[in-house]
């Protein structure tokens, strides 16, 4: 008999719950179908079905699901509101269910995640797997099992990065959600130039969320978003071993306009805010990526001349 098939678009939600989706799913029997890394095509599909006013990630991920169409049985999109009430998401992750529902004819599998009406991350996969006939013995065990081995695995991407803070290179932190930042459209182009520049890559996602959480309040008290204070809230704690700040967005998130201009304000640290609308073209990225580099060196030396 052949395994159903669930496709999981790579982008947005994939940059979060990958390892778990994937192993889940592959382990209580489906067969996953991931849509290809970001290229042009992909963004060309998500153009032809998304509105002006969505910004950059979403008309994205709405270009993946357009790729998935016809190639699998289902194709996963969760509803993801809230994992308490100060700790809420982009209204994307809340409503792309809806926009995914009304634009395309595909089977979905979706499950809520809202835990200021009890909808936990677990029940949710309960409530979309037990109709394929798995108990909820299997799927509670399996689950279990699944994150207690990404809480390990992410252990170790922490530490790895934290370790990048003793590198003698130029340290830049990338400040950005993981879904623009790995995405090799968005974010990878400017990762690569970056690294020929010769500069020692900090990633904002990489740190203990609890905690980067708790640091995020340094910059703003007030902040009830999830995931933009976990990649802001690593800066308080790493400010005096990085030599610069990179704010990498979407056009047109007001999500991250906010945020980023909040921290912008209050660091005395060389910052540059780059908003990616479009990457048809890298040269005036690789421009003001040299540009920043060399001022985040000069800095460097003259800091290391005046403590000699």
């Amino acid at each position: 008999m052949d395994k159903i098939k669930i496709g999981i678009p790579r982008s947005m939600y994939y940059y979060y719950y990958k390892d778990l989706w994937i192993n889940l799913l592959k382990q209580l029997g489906f067969e996953i179908i991931i849509s290809p890394k970001t290229n042009k095509q992909i963004m060309n599909l998500g153009n032809q079905y998304a509105y002006d006013e969505m910004c950059l990630s979403l008309k994205n991920y709405i270009g993946h699901v357009a790729y998935l169409q016809g190639k699998c049985d289902y194709i996963l999109v969760p509803r993801i509101d809230n994992f308490g009430s100060d700790n809420q998401t982009c209204t994307n992750f809340l409503a792309t269910f809806d926009i995914i529902h009304n634009l395309f004819e595909e089977n979905l599998l979706n499950y809520n995640i809202d835990y200021n009406h009890h909808e936990t991350e677990l029940k949710g996969f309960i409530h979309l797997l037990k109709p394929f006939g798995i108990s909820k013995k299997e799927i509670v065990t399996t689950y279990l099992e699944v994150k207690e081995k990404i809480k390990v695995q992410q252990k170790n991407e922490v530490r790895t990065n934290l370790k990048k803070l003793n590198s003698l290179n130029i340290k830049i932190l990338i400040v950005g959600h993981p879904y623009n930042v790995y995405d090799d459209y968005i974010g990878k182009p400017i990762i690569k130039i970056l690294k020929q520049l010769q500069t020692e890559i900090i990633y904002s996602n990489l740190f203990n969320p609890k905690i980067a959480q708790e640091e995020s309040k340094k910059i703003s008290k007030t902040l009830y978003w999830k995931y933009s204070k976990e990649i802001i809230g690593c800066i308080p704690r790493i400010i005096g071993k990085i030599d610069g700040i990179i704010f990498l967005s979407t056009f047109p998130c007001g999500l991250d306009s906010l945020v980023n201009e909040l921290a912008i304000r209050k660091l005395k640290l060389p910052t540059l805010n780059l908003v990616i609308d479009d990457m048809d073209s890298l040269t005036g990225f690789e421009t003001r990526l040299e540009s920043f580099v060399d001022v985040v060196r000069e800095r460097k030396k003259q800091k290391n001349e005046e403590k000699n």
